[in-house]
């Protein structure tokens, strides 16, 4: 009898271990079952499908409008690029004129330069030559005259009387005279013998109650005036009121 128990027992635990995969088993069954059912009975209504297939062709034209968007906008870059290079280009001859003309100028101002530099360096040599043979003109005719000296010396006392030397000196003195007026030089004459210190220069002054204003009494050197500016002061004896 024990050993039938046993037997039960084990048969019993035997089945207790093999229902729950029954059960599982079962289940997948009912869910797969079911499963088809549930895929039958799903629709798409003509509506949605027709949305959709809007919705679609909307994201191609989308798509197509952007490529040409893109088309186009390659066309514009190259014509900027192109303005740009051509600017670049018009920029960089302006700069190679500039260059040019900046090198002109300089090359005429060094020019100028050296022009001024030699007329300068003329013009100093000129002064000088003026300053040394300014005189040339009035040596010249005074040579006559130093002629005219040279043979009153060298005639003897014994071939000439004393009016005739005279004679012969104030010729000189005439020739020498009318040279000098020539030149612009003309002799002070004396105005009433009124003192002019602008004109004369008194060497020797004298007190007299005769005179009530300085007054010229004795020419000693003749002076000389050159055109209008004075050349040199005649020389004067002067005459004053006397002091009380």
């Amino acid at each position: 009898m024990s050993g039938k128990k046993s037997e039960k027992n084990q048969a019993a635990d035997l089945n207790a271990t093999h229902r729950p995969e029954e059960k599982e088993e079962k289940t997948e069954l009912k869910v797969s079952e079911k499963a088809p059912g549930a895929e039958a009975g799903f629709k798409v209504s003509e509506q949605e499908e027709i949305e959709y297939l809007q919705e679609e062709s909307e994201g191609k034209e989308t798509t197509c409008s952007a490529g040409g968007a893109t088309g186009e906008a390659q066309p514009d870059l190259k014509e900027t690029v192109n303005k740009l290079q051509a600017e670049l280009e018009g920029k960089d001859r302006e700069i190679a004129e500039l260059k040019k003309a900046v090198e002109d100028l300089k090359d005429k101002f060094l020019r100028s330069v050296a022009e001024l530099d030699n007329v300068r360096k003329r013009m100093e040599r000129e002064k000088e030559d003026y300053f040394q043979y300014a005189l040339s003109d009035l040596l010249r005719d005074i040579l006559p005259i130093l002629d005219n000296f040279e043979r009153a010396l060298k005639t003897s006392e014994e071939e000439v009387d004393g009016k005739t030397f005279r004679e012969g000196v104030e010729l000189i003195y005439r020739m020498l005279l009318n040279l000098i007026k020539k030149h612009g030089v003309r002799p002070i004459e004396l105005d009433n013998n009124k003192f002019d210190p602008s004109l004369h220069h008194a060497l020797v002054s004298e007190e007299s109650d005769e005179v009530s204003e300085p007054e010229i009494k004795e020419e000693l050197q003749k002076g000389y005036l050159l055109h209008n500016r004075l050349l040199r002061p005649t020389m004067v004896k002067v005459i004053i009121p006397k002091k009380n």
